[in-house]
């Protein structure tokens, strides 16, 4: 069996070029007052001993690294797989390979402060540009492009990709509301979040157009998510007057409301209509009527702009959106007449 060979380190690397660790570091970080010939031997050796900065090397000699980092929330997360789906299929179609971040938790504390810094190490001579999905942060102070998909602000100082939530959550109101549905439930998504905001808003701004007064108790949190959304799903279920129909603010969240109306022995469309948003896969299989913000077109879309502005093309557009489109399946019926809570 051979000897387990060791990590190189920047010692080694100094030690084999006669110079000091500083002075490997300061050839890491594309500083300007090391000499050439001392820089060259410094890079050549990284390469050749096989040092982790490699990548760190390679693109000070040739200004790119042909790599392109995705920091995102949660991998698992449905929602984040559908912009990965998108990102996947751009980056097949380019020259340039994926590198992933990820806290691996939606809600772990210090997100944003991952997130900084997680893009300042792979915007440090790792890759060539970043997409953040859901950023938490409104701005980052690095030299190379970012681009985001639905960030938590709808004003950052990058590039941005998000859907239209507010027409598409007046759209999944405005179907309910047609199929004679009044005492509407929402399960409402992360609070801190502007498209959870902006599908509320939808929502209140749909029941005062229909004239039906606004009732705090049919709103709950699901904080985007299926546990907590099981929950929420139950309390309005479990109401004096349930509601005939329920919007979850996501998909994951309308997921909730199936198994909670199941629990309790209630049938969907039959007892209850459920309307969700995103049009994950998953919706598909369950029969779910949802909106669909088109995610995977939009990490596509993302890494397509990240590539322009490498590349020093001007972007049309700074912001896009995402029209929204209801998808129309069995999750709901029309209310009859002799419907009671």
């Amino acid at each position: 069996m051979q000897p387990k060979r060791n990590a190189v380190k920047i010692q080694d690397v100094a030690r084999e070029a006669g110079v000091s660790v500083s002075t490997v570091s300061r050839v890491l970080n594309g500083k300007v007052d090391v000499a050439k010939e001392t820089q060259d031997r410094v890079l050549g050796l990284i390469e050749k001993m096989g040092y982790t900065s490699s990548l760190a090397a390679r693109s000070m000699r040739s200004l790119r690294t042909n790599l392109i980092g995705l920091v995102m929330p949660d991998v698992e997360h449905p929602f984040s797989i559908e912009v990965m789906k998108g990102v996947n299929r751009a980056i097949t179609e380019s020259p340039y390979d994926l590198l992933v971040y990820t806290t691996g938790n939606v809600r772990k504390d210090s997100a944003a402060n991952h997130e900084q810094r997680f893009v300042a190490q792979l915007n440090n001579s790792i890759t060539d540009g970043v997409i953040i999905v859901a950023s938490a942060n409104s701005e980052f102070f690095q030299e190379k492009p970012i681009v985001s998909v639905d960030p938590h602000s709808y004003n950052p100082n990058f590039p941005s990709i998000y859907g239209t939530n507010y027409a598409g959550a007046i759209d999944a109101m405005e179907y309910l509301l047609e199929l004679g549905h009044r005492r509407i439930g929402f399960i409402a998504g992360r609070p801190e979040l502007e498209s959870a905001k902006q599908r509320f808003r939808g929502y209140q701004d749909a029941l005062s157009k229909w004239e039906i007064t606004f009732d705090e108790s049919l709103v709950v949190n699901g904080d985007f998510a299926m546990p907590p959304s099981v929950l929420a799903a139950r309390q309005l279920l479990l109401l004096p007057e349930r509601p005939t129909a329920i919007f979850a603010a996501n998909d994951q969240s309308a997921l909730g409301a199936f198994v909670a109306a199941k629990d309790l022995g209630l049938e969907i469309p039959n007892d209850l209509s459920v309307i969700g948003f995103d049009n994950i896969t998953e919706a598909n299989y369950i029969n779910l009527t949802t909106v669909d913000q088109f995610l995977s077109d939009m990490g596509s879309t993302a890494t397509h702009m990240l590539i322009k502005i490498i590349n020093g093309e001007p972007l049309q557009d700074k912001v896009k959106q995402f029209q929204t489109k209801l998808v129309v399946r069995g999750s709901c019926q029309r209310l009859h007449n002799n419907r009671i809570g």
